[in-house]
């Protein structure tokens, strides 16, 4: 029977890290567990629960850093989680029950359902949130993006096995949930949309992408009508507004902060 390596990416995940290695514990031959030099106790659950904990700190992103991590991994599959996500029963069976077939796919989609501080989305744009996350070892690695990295298919591997970044189109989905508590509070949100916009407007400048103060005010305004009207966000009650604002509020940000580097580049000729 083909075998499987889960592996995460942490910093400071004492709050998750323990429910999302318990949660794949039944189906994973092997966790591995890549920290980012955490200060809390992420690193002493992880091996209290037989995790293969490695550190590193050399930060250069959310992509090369899971490649780094799946560069630990052994077994035949590979399953990539974020420490805030579960494997529920159903999906862990799922799996278990794919490994014993040996299947010839290489990759499979998981359906995800998100929590926003609370309550579980179901509308502004996480419905039907269908990710890459299982793959056969050595098919594929993950983009070098900072932020919003992507599974893309390797050199070696055989074509049309997995999607090229052009083509995203797998028709194979898990059932099965992964369950995504991804902000616990405000806090969290502002946190994040500070972190990400940094990330991205980074990325971005040093591919010689330009913006404006007046671009950053349509792109953010852009994003809450997609999120609150278009993708239905309103159904969603307070918390789908809440959404929609903070969606807008990190676009916004994103392209401000690419604007100001754009602007400190200009003035450094």
């Amino acid at each position: 029977m083909p075998t499987l390596s889960v592996i995460v990416i942490t910093k400071n995940e004492q709050a998750h890290i323990k429910a999302c290695i318990e949660s794949v514990s039944s189906v994973a031959d092997e966790i591995i567990v890549l920290d980012s030099q955490s200060s809390d106790q992420t690193i002493q659950i992880a091996e209290s629960l037989g995790a293969k904990v490695t550190t590193s700190g050399d930060w250069q992103g959310f992509g090369i850093q899971k490649n780094r991590a799946l560069a630990l991994a052994t077994s035949d599959w590979v399953l990539s989680l974020d420490a805030d996500e579960r494997v529920t029963p159903e999906l862990a069976h799922e799996i278990e029950t794919l490994l014993k077939t040996s299947p010839k796919e290489t990759c499979f989609y998981l359906n995800r359902q998100s929590w926003y501080c609370g309550r579980l989305i179901r509308h502004s744009g996480w419905q039907d949130d269908k990710i890459l996350r299982l793959f056969r070892r050595g098919y594929a690695q993950f983009t070098n993006d900072r932020v919003h990295e992507r599974i893309v298919r390797t050199d070696n591997s055989p074509a049309g096995e997995l999607p090229s970044p052009a083509l995203p189109l797998i028709p194979s989905t898990l059932k099965g949930d992964l369950m995504h508590y991804s902000f616990a509070d405000f806090d969290q949100v502002l946190d994040k949309v500070n972190r990400y916009s940094t990330l991205w407007a980074e990325q971005e400048a040093a591919k010689g992408r330009i913006a404006s103060p007046l671009t950053a005010l349509t792109h953010g305004f852009s994003a809450f009508l997609k999120t609150y009207i278009f993708q239905c966000g309103f159904l969603d009650g307070w918390h789908g507004l809440a959404l929609a604002l903070s969606n807008a509020q990190g676009t916004y940000y994103k392209y401000l902060k690419l604007w100001h580097i754009n602007q400190k580049t200009k003035s450094n000729v």
